[in-house]
């Protein structure tokens, strides 16, 4: 006896009619989104709506739109349009509506400095629910790729001689010009000089932009290398009194001034710089992506996002970033990456106790390491790196700093794994702040989803 298999109707299957409510439970995603946008003040977003023209889509839906299609991996306006089609849970947040995707692309781009307002209105939301409470964080950067590629890019070396270069043909140019109205000479048919030259001066132009753009990110970084040198002169002046004796380590080389022949700049998106991939060792256009994550919800509560290549200068703006009607964190923790005095006392001045690596952590403990009695607390004089890794080996320190591995490194790696959010589609720097926003909200309602349905508030 042959065995009976189950077959499809296909004919039959497309006669189907089935409700929505059937295909998205109560607890469903798409359900959720759609309730949270119906509790934030929209106001500011309907005022920018002129009073007179055509029917305009209302913001909760391209909202919702956009929210989903953020925490669910959906960034192409394009693909969230084709998904009002083919997807159930697009469908049901777009009320059966079919905005375009030039509408959501337009929607996204004017309204990214009202979204980071309901970025907080939403972890408002959460705090009353009680999933959040503001109490230790952690904060790490990671790069994210810009909407450009670095064969757009061109180093400042090559930068200097090609403005040499063209300097020279426009002269050459003007020459066959002069030769030319004197009858010493010939032009090719079809050489148009004044078009040559406008090209060429068009060119000059922007490579004089791209000169001083590098020129001032060069100033901006000497200033912070020369700051990182005074200091460190200072700590090895201090040891040098404290223990009676000269320095016998490597002194540090002052910075050099002006900009480096490998500095570049990307005619596509100038915001964006060259950093190191952590991925693959190469180089590539990123953005440096900041995120402040509370330590229990594992939400968002700050984000930032920088196009400088590491993260010693973003602690500041990232807990500046914190709204104060969310409260104050008591704790935050930071990778080596973040060390710095100014760090420790912006911290301190903001009434949060740091706890920030003073180096890179091992990977694995040896038996001497983990069975080693904690030393002497450093006296006054100590150094403030001598006084951090102290810090760090107490048992607030060790409790707090432990969870920094196990509470950002994960958020960031599944809304670059599980989202797949790695490339920006907005260009700017403002532009892509403002997108990042929308990525770490996005996140939030994946996050408080998941944190409801635990707590049975679904």
């Amino acid at each position: 006896m042959s065995r009976k298999f189950k077959t499809a109707n296909y004919e039959k299957t497309l006669e189907l009619k089935i409700s929505l409510g059937e295909a998205l439970p109560q607890t469903h995603l798409a359900r959720f989104v759609v309730d949270i946008i119906a509790q934030l003040d929209l106001s500011s977003i309907y005022k920018q709506f002129a009073p007179r023209g055509g029917v305009a889509y209302a913001p909760e839906i391209l909202l919702g739109l956009l929210f989903y299609g953020y925490a669910t991996g959906v960034f192409s306006s394009r693909k969230i349009e084709q998904n009002s089609y083919e997807s159930i849970p697009f469908r049901y947040i777009a009320g059966d509506l079919h905005p375009d995707h030039d509408t959501i692309a337009n929607f996204r781009k004017t309204f990214l400095t009202e979204i980071q307002e309901l970025f907080v209105q939403i972890l408002l939301l959460a705090e009353a629910a009680g999933v959040l409470q503001l109490g230790n964080l952690s904060l790490d950067g990671s790069k994210v790729h810009a909407d450009a590629s670095k064969s757009k890019a061109i180093s400042y070396k090559r930068l200097v001689e090609l403005e040499v270069q063209l300097r020279q043909e426009v002269a050459e140019l003007f020459t066959l010009g002069e030769q030319a109205d004197q009858g010493e000479m010939q032009l090719p048919e079809g050489l148009v000089l004044q078009d040559e030259i406008t090209l060429r001066e068009k060119r000059l132009a922007g490579l004089a932009k791209a000169k001083a753009v590098l020129e001032a990110r060069a100033q901006e970084r000497h200033e912070a290398e020369q700051a990182e040198y005074e200091a460190k002169m200072r700590e090895r002046e201090k040891k040098a009194r404290k223990t009676k004796r000269s320095h016998r380590g490597r002194k540090p080389k002052p910075p050099e001034p002006g900009p480096r022949d490998k500095d570049q700049y990307n005619f596509t998106d100038p915001d964006s710089r060259i950093m190191k991939n952590s991925t693959n060792e190469g180089f590539d256009q990123h953005y440096n992506v900041q995120v402040a994550v509370e330590q229990e919800s594992f939400l968002v509560v700050a984000n930032g996002l920088s196009n400088h290549p590491n993260d010693k200068q973003e602690a500041e703006p990232t807990l500046d970033a914190i709204d104060p009607r969310l409260g104050k964190p008591k704790a935050a923790a930071m990778d080596n990456g973040y060390f710095s005095v100014a760090n420790i006392t912006a911290c301190e001045q903001r009434s949060i106790d740091p706890f920030i690596a003073t180096g890179k952590e091992a990977h694995y403990l040896d038996l001497e390491t983990l069975l080693a009695q904690l030393p002497e607390a450093p006296d006054e004089e100590a150094s403030p790196r001598e006084k951090m890794a102290y810090k760090l080996q107490t048992k607030a320190g060790q409790a707090i700093y432990r969870l920094r591995k196990c509470t950002v490194e994960p958020v960031i790696g599944i809304i670059k794994e599980v989202i797949g959010f790695r490339q920006f589609s907005l260009r700017g720097l403002l532009a892509a702040a403002g997108e990042w926003c929308l990525v770490c909200l996005a996140f939030n309602l994946k996050r408080m989803h998941s944190l409801f349905q635990a707590q049975g508030l679904l």
